[in-house]
């Protein structure tokens, strides 16, 4: 019988303590495609009818169907359309009213637990039915149009309530809240490292822990403020690695700032991040060099790994609706024709 080379041992009992080891909800909640593949997205504009007839129009069915909510608003319905639609969903989360656009909630206000009981519910929802999804809390903060914003659109900032400070307090609050995965005293031990309050249960009694939610978290901007102006670039509202699973951009056909697109891609936070864009479109023409340009942008860059078309809520008169835009239609099904994008996350997707 020989002796156990000590070397070959201790290297052994290394690899099996490795193997024991669990893996965090922070690394395995990218829901990123299979290596090679890019997921192909659209826009919900509530019905399934809508989410149909672009399938139809584009030659092939979406991996991911981005929903926009109000904060507060339930997911009933949501679910329904993400269920007959074979999709993985990307619920963005906004904080103006569908119809008055009144704030309903600061940045602050958020940053402090007083929408904790919302997070919490989507927490459940998700743990709840093991859903895999895509939440892109508060996107494009640096567009001044957003309530959430930093500044006023004449470029003067807004201060109090919606300081930078506050947006990056209450991105971080909300990826700690609904990623779950803790304990309920280990929760309030990380909200209390990173100086937020413990966690707000509302009226609900305080469990023994939160359940880990299947979910990944997207942070995303305009590739450049709109406006221009100091302190309201994407970086500003950077939250941290930690609290980001996928960085978002989203680019438009009348917008085409190329360099701005490519600046943002580059950009140090985020280097290390899968790229979504989170929105693209045509817009106001027919643009069949903007939608090829894309593709030939995507395809340069192995990070994007998911794209979502956006469409609009509209009818003809809306100037995302891409029935108004043909030809471009037609450069996109040819390109989707390419295996490379991929039609269902659950068959091309991890989780």
């Amino acid at each position: 019988m020989g002796t156990t080379n000590p070397v070959r041992l201790i290297a052994a009992l290394i690899f099996l303590a490795m193997l024991a080891i669990p893996v965090t909800a922070s690394s395995a909640a990218v829901l990123g495609p299979n290596k090679g593949k890019v997921l192909t997205g659209v826009s919900d504009n509530g019905t399934l009818e809508g989410f149909q007839n672009f399938e139809a129009s584009v030659g092939k069915h979406p991996a991911v169907l981005q929903t926009f909510h109000p904060w507060g608003n339930g997911l009933d319905l949501a679910y329904k359309r993400w269920q007959n639609a074979e999709v993985r969903p990307m619920l963005h989360i906004s904080t103006a009213d569908d119809e008055t656009r009144e704030e309903l909630i600061t940045p602050k206000e958020i940053a402090q637990g007083a929408g904790d009981p919302y997070l919490l519910g989507i927490n459940e929802f998700f743990s709840l039915r093991d859903l895999p999804a895509y939440i892109r809390p508060l996107g494009e903060p640096n567009r001044c149009l957003n309530p959430y914003s930093a500044v006023y659109c004449d470029g003067t900032k807004k201060g109090g309530e919606h300081k930078t400070f506050w947006y990056r307090a209450a991105f971080r609050r909300i990826a700690v809240i609904v990623r779950g995965g803790k304990s309920s005293k280990r929760l309030d031990t990380k909200l209390s490292k990173l100086d937020l309050k413990p966690v707000n249960y509302g009226i609900q009694p305080r469990p023994e822990s939160l359940p880990e939610a299947p979910v990944a978290i997207i942070w995303s901007a305009l590739p450049a403020g709109s406006p221009r102006v100091k302190g309201n670039w994407p970086g500003n509202y950077w939250p941290g690695s930690n609290f980001v699973d996928w960085a978002g951009v989203d680019f438009y056909s009348n917008f085409p700032h190329w360099k701005d697109l490519n600046k943002f891609f580059k950009a140090g936070p985020w280097r290390k991040k899968p790229v979504a864009l989170t929105e693209w479109g045509v817009a106001g023409s027919d643009n069949v060099k903007f939608t090829r340009q894309l593709f030939h942008w995507m395809e340069k860059r192995k990070r994007v790994r998911m794209f979502n078309y956006y469409r609009g809520f509209g009818g003809p008169e809306d100037v995302f609706n891409p029935i108004n835009y043909p030809n471009a239609i037609k450069v996109l099904r040819n390109k989707l024709k390419n295996p490379r994008y991929v039609p269902y996350a659950y068959k091309h997707a991890s989780k």
